[in-house]
């Protein structure tokens, strides 16, 4: 019987945890932060194996940067470290109390003639719990993991829209600095012929000093451009989750860019794709299912709890066995005050929801308005710099036949520099007007882009 009772005891401790230390050292954290790359093993297998038929030497797109933003950035390490953790606690939910053995021996001194000094008795308390409280428990802890899991698609999409605002920027960015030198030098053509005509005594030299001055302003805002392409180079990075190096020698590119999709968005289909699709909306649902569940704990614990105690005395050499009941009477608390806030958190999630629905149904409605302003604004700029390549274009030809001069030329470029420029700030209002939209509906709206699944787990980078 003993060596029964060791091999049990021996089964309970192996299945024990153990604790295994895991220290954090930031100096070595910081040295593998900057040691990522995009030729990751890990990263180049998640991203061979969600695009199987991307080339590896193609240009990164915006797919491809948002999988390493998904690989490597921070927030869905604490978004998964918190689904984890609601898992866990689904476990202990469904825990069963354990019972209790208390072993207790007396010795009687001045036992009787005949009879054994000594008095054992072993008592074992089982705990049994009422009115559903465990199945209240573990569906508070199901609807509350599922609102992890909710932050966790909410955390990614995110994620996905900062890299996605991180490269338009980039990319305009990048155009600018282009646009930038090609006004510079149409400006520097114009003061090269004012300078001659000077010469020559045919403009007066408040005319070139004008030019002049001109050509230093866009030369000033032209250094200005250079500056900001870097910047946006450093975000970029930063919203992938990998130091700048990282990005060095790595060919970027959006094919479309310019070419934004249809602008007539069903509002209906808007609506539906827009509260039904958006996982913060969903959340909400989850975290009142949570607090419903949670109501409905607090009512059971009116009842009380029972204790089954059955017992064995051995006294002083007779047999005895027992069966003790105990209940708590709930003469002065009938749990009034946790329903009390239950009831409370149920309305406060309540009102959370709603408010985050209007909020949803007011958002789509304004990105909507705002992307269609956008797009008329950016099909107006358009049809401007069409006209002055037109002219430019005309104008060239007049100058070859000697209608025109060289001058009126380079005027004429100075004006189709300024209007590409001005398509390109059209271009960055409407993208960002489509990121608006896109952030309401909680969807990608560019055709061919569709947002890409997380890996199966975070490695601890």
């Amino acid at each position: 019987m003993s060596r029964a009772l060791w091999l049990v005891l021996g089964a309970l401790l192996c299945s024990c945890a153990v604790y295994r230390a895991r220290p954090l050292d930031p100096t070595e954290t910081e040295t593998r932060y900057r040691a990522r790359t995009l030729s990751d093993p890990g990263l180049r297998a998640y991203i061979a194996a969600t695009r199987p038929d991307r080339e590896s030497s193609a240009e990164a797109d915006l797919t491809d940067l948002t999988l390493v933003a998904f690989y490597f950035h921070p927030d869905l390490s604490v978004a998964r470290a918190r689904l984890a953790a609601a898992e866990a606690a689904t476990v202990t939910a469904g825990a069963l109390p354990n019972p209790t053995v208390s072993v207790t021996p007396e010795y009687v001194f001045d036992a009787r003639s005949g009879l054994s000094p000594w008095l054992v008795t072993v008592a074992i308390e089982m705990p049994i719990e009422t009115a559903g409280k465990r199945g209240y428990r573990i569906a508070r802890a199901r609807h509350l993991t599922e609102a992890a899991r909710l932050e966790l698609t909410e955390s990614a999409w995110q994620v996905r829209r900062r890299v996605r605002d991180a490269l338009v920027e980039y990319l305009l960015a990048q155009d600018a600095v282009k646009l930038r030198a090609a006004e510079e030098q149409a400006q520097g053509e114009v003061l090269a012929i004012l300078e001659r005509r000077l010469a020559l005594g045919d403009v007066a030299r408040p005319v070139v000093d004008a030019a002049r001055g001109d050509l230093a302003m866009v030369r000033l805002v032209a250094r200005a451009a250079d500056g900001r392409a870097a910047e946006t180079r450093a975000v970029l990075a930063q919203t992938l989750g990998v130091p700048v190096a990282a990005l060095d020698g790595a060919a970027v590119a959006w094919p479309g860019f310019g070419s934004l999709p249809a602008a007539a968005v069903d509002p209906a289909a808007a609506q539906r794709a827009g509260l039904l699709g958006r996982a913060d909306i969903r959340h909400a649902l989850a975290a009142y299912a949570a607090t419903e569940a949670t109501l409905q704990l607090e009512i059971a614990r009116q009842y009380p709890d029972v204790q089954l105690s059955p017992g064995y005395m051995f006294d002083q050499g007779a047999n005895k066995f027992a069966i003790g009941l105990a209940v708590t009477l709930p003469l002065f608390d009938q749990n009034q005050g946790p329903i009390a806030e239950a009831e409370a958190a149920r309305l406060e999630a309540r009102a959370r929801f709603l408010a985050k629905q209007a909020a949803a149904i007011g958002e789509i409605d304004q990105a909507r308005a705002r992307y269609l302003a956008a797009v008329a604004e950016l099909t107006e700029a358009e049809a401007a710099r069409a006209a002055l390549e037109a002219l430019e274009q005309a104008t060239a030809r007049a100058v070859a036949v000697g209608e025109e001069d060289r001058s009126a030329l380079a005027t004429v470029r100075v004006r189709r520099a300024t209007s590409a420029r001005i398509g390109l700030e059209a271009l960055g209002r409407a993208r960002s007007a489509l990121g608006a939209l896109e952030d309401a509906l909680r969807q990608p709206l560019d055709p061919g882009v569709a947002l890409p699944p997380l890996p199966a787990r975070a490695a601890d980078r």
